[in-house]
């Protein structure tokens, strides 16, 4: 790696933050009855102390701008601070400079507990070393400041990412490189007349010259399973949407199906029209349908450092067909052994709920396919086969709690989530 301390600006710079800062902006002059400029001009407020642009942009002295700061944060504190994203990359480049051994840390003119939330809410926190911001009592932040004290005490080379001016001359201010992040509310001439010691067009030229030929990290796979009604596509769903606002490159996919060929297979699987198929045709389908799955789809993602999020895998064919077909575990996985070729999930999620309620679920959203008109002696079966596979394999299989309002379900899946793409 080209560093091994990377200190970085948040807004512009690992996230994007402009609606939640430019609506706030908005809210403070509608309610102090001030015109509200275009949105070119809202967004010169993003970066610099708050204190300063109402004081230069909307031409107020201290006591206003005071007042108006007061007033922003009262909207960004309650909406704004989650009208937030990350840059697409920026979580995985972090993942990478963490895998790499650096240092990372954050140095920020936003209040802290604005910065602490949105770095927590968007999974950041594990890949943060340390998080200097100011107090919501401070009214100018003073870069130089906030950066030397985000740097260790010892180090070799270090350098601070941002996007204005300011950043830069906090680098410079401490001796170290200063690196502009041209993706975010800057510009070149800015970053450059700052003394910026390389511009980033995009995250992905921020990825290749701070790694500097270094490895990137790995893609994660994580699958969803439970019995059909159980909340597990929900779940994914919102995942899937939670973790691009964190910036990750994310495939949503599932089984039988995830591709043409395997879709094809799907469609004989769970057509009620193939009643009479045999436990071992079925079986064998399965296998099929997740060979081209994962050829076509899940390693090509894993191997470009994507997240893949799969609705239902290999657990699936264990408990249905191996429990509720009672064909047994050893000929499930010796037929799938030429499908995965040693392909395991990193971390699968287990959603728990009752099979009589889960399948009460179900119904109520349409109608049963040829797997859902099973009798309840089978679906016992295939229940009580997904306890025993998370009871034997509790390392990789964390159950949920699927008996629950969504929201307390989606936090723990968002735990769960964040702990697989830090390890």
């Amino acid at each position: 790696m080209r560093y091994d301390v990377c200190v970085f600006d948040l807004d512009g710079t690992l996230t994007e933050s402009e609606p939640g800062i430019t609506k706030s902006v908005q809210y403070a002059l509608e309610k102090m009855n001030r015109p509200v400029p275009e949105q070119a001009t809202l967004r010169r407020f993003i970066g610099p102390p708050l204190m300063e642009s109402f004081r230069t942009i909307a031409g107020m002295d201290e006591a206003e701008a005071e007042r108006a700061v007061a007033l922003y944060r009262e909207r960004f504190s309650s909406v704004g601070w989650q009208e937030n994203s990350v840059y697409p990359g920026i979580a995985p480049l972090l993942r990478s400079l963490k895998k790499n051994g650096a240092y990372v840390a954050v140095a920020t003119g936003k209040p802290l507990d604005f910065s602490r939330r949105i770095i927590d809410y968007f999974g950041l926190a594990p890949f943060i070393d340390r998080l200097e911001a100011i107090s919501l009592s401070d009214h100018h932040a003073d870069k130089p400041a906030l950066v030397r004290r985000a740097l260790p005490e010892r180090f070799e080379k270090a350098c601070m990412i941002g996007d204005r001016a300011g950043d830069m001359e906090g680098a410079l201010a401490n001796g170290i490189d200063g690196v502009g992040a041209l993706y975010g509310y800057g510009s070149r001439e800015e970053l450059t007349s700052a003394g910026a010691a390389f511009v980033a067009e995009d995250v992905a030229a921020l990825t290749e010259y701070l790694l500097d030929g270094s490895p990137a990290a790995v893609g994660a796979f994580v699958t969803f399973e439970g019995s059909d009604g159980c909340g597990k596509t929900t779940q994914m769903k919102r995942a899937v949407d939670w973790l691009r606002r964190c910036g990750y490159e994310v495939i949503a996919t599932r089984e039988p199906g995830g591709c043409p060929i395997s879709e094809r297979i799907r469609d004989i699987i769970l057509d009620v029209g193939s009643a009479g198929m045999t436990a071992e045709c079925e079986a064998l389908l399965y296998a099929a349908s997740r060979a081209q799955h994962v050829a076509q789809v899940i390693r090509p993602a894993l191997e470009r450092g994507a997240v893949v999020l799969c609705d239902r895998f290999l657990d699936s064919s264990l408990a249905y067909q191996a429990g509720g077909r009672r064909l047994g575990e050893a000929l499930v996985r010796s037929v799938n052994e030429p499908a995965l070729k040693g392909l395991k999930p990193d971390r699968t999620l287990f959603y728990d709920l009752s099979p009589d309620k889960a399948m009460s679920r179900r119904l109520a959203v349409s109608q049963p396919d040829r797997m859902e008109l099973e009798k309840k002696e089978f679906t016992d079966r295939v229940y009580g086969a997904y306890l025993r596979l998370a009871r034997d394999n509790p390392e990789r299989i964390a159950v949920i709690n699927g008996d629950r309002p969504i929201e307390a379900v989606e936090a723990d899946t968002r735990r769960l989530l964040t702990g697989v793409l830090a390890g």
